[in-house]
């Protein structure tokens, strides 16, 4: 019998063919060199057995269904975005004219406002704050919102994962402009207080469906309401339980979910509901206000 070949015990990497190797991975078994190693619980593994392991690991949840994250970094965006846009109307005051809510003109002089078209009114004002020499608070405004901002949404951003917090702020933002375009469609408003106080009715609803202690969550949100009431005579009170209401919907959704595969679809669905009937209320009120005015 003839010996056998050095050459035919020669393996070489499967994905380098002219790498010689005779180390296996682990999970498929075919041969990996040095460059396609990856080290695993035992022995080694090549680089597409690693990727999918990784695809087949669940990924770590919270209690409401968002990924766990360290930084909340959809809160700090906003902070930057709504910091922007002050600095924006500090170089051209026209700015908050031109993008605060407004649902139309006191006896329709000019045809301007959400009745008119102007839908994007309804979350650009969210992010406009008065100058420093406007109003009650003057430059107090935007910094008493972001520093609420800055403590709110990193405690509820980290809870709920950034997809689920950018929702909340947004329709919570939304709810309060339409409850203004509802009630007092001809006085202009501005301001993240409607989306701030959203997150403090989510808090809250967290907090209970954590089983928290709930005195200290419970100040908060006597506080929160207390200043709902005390100053509705210099903020908009219809912006601010706008964003309340809406926010509370969608925390409840998020919170009481069923915790299953339905969870996703119930969540998104409460949410696009509540988009639907804002859009309804909108449509209906706009319809109203450049028919009057016509």
């Amino acid at each position: 019998m003839d010996a056998e070949s050095p050459e035919s015990t020669v393996t070489t990497c499967y994905r380098h063919p002219k790498v010689e190797s005779h180390v296996r991975c682990t999970r498929c078994d075919r041969y990996i060199c040095p460059d396609c190693m990856r080290e695993a619980a035992v022995g080694h593994q090549c680089v597409e057995c690693v990727k999918e392991g990784a695809r087949s690991v669940r990924q770590a949840r919270t209690t409401f269904g968002g990924r766990i994250t360290a930084v909340p970094m959809v809160t700090y965006t906003l902070i930057a975005l709504n910091v922007l846009a002050y600095l924006a109307e500090l170089v051209r005051p026209s700015v908050v004219h031109r993008f605060d809510m407004l649902g139309t003109v006191p006896d329709g002089y000019l045809p301007e406002g959400v009745a008119h078209g102007e839908w994007y009114r309804l979350l650009t004002g969210a992010f406009l704050h008065l100058p420093p020499t406007g109003g009650t608070f003057g430059i107090l405004h935007i910094v008493m919102n972001m520093v609420s901002l800055w403590n709110l949404g990193r405690v509820v951003e980290t809870q709920l994962g950034r997809v689920r917090f950018t929702a909340l702020y947004l329709l919570s933002a939304l709810g309060g402009s339409v409850l203004v375009l509802l009630i007092a469609p001809e006085t202009p408003t501005l301001g993240a207080s409607g989306a701030i106080f959203g997150l403090g009715a989510a808090y809250y609803v967290m907090a209970r469906r954590l089983g928290a202690d709930m005195s200290a969550v419970n100040r908060f949100m006597t506080g929160l309401l207390l200043w709902l009431v005390f100053s509705a005579w210099v903020t908009s009170w219809q912006g601010h339980l706008g964003g309340l209401l809406s926010g509370g919907v969608v925390a409840l959704a998020y919170a009481y979910a069923p915790r299953d595969r339905r969870r996703n679809l119930v969540q998104a669905g409460v949410c696009l509901a509540l988009l639907a009937l804002l859009v309804v209320l909108t449509i209906a009120k706009a319809t109203e206000l450049s028919g009057a005015v016509a």
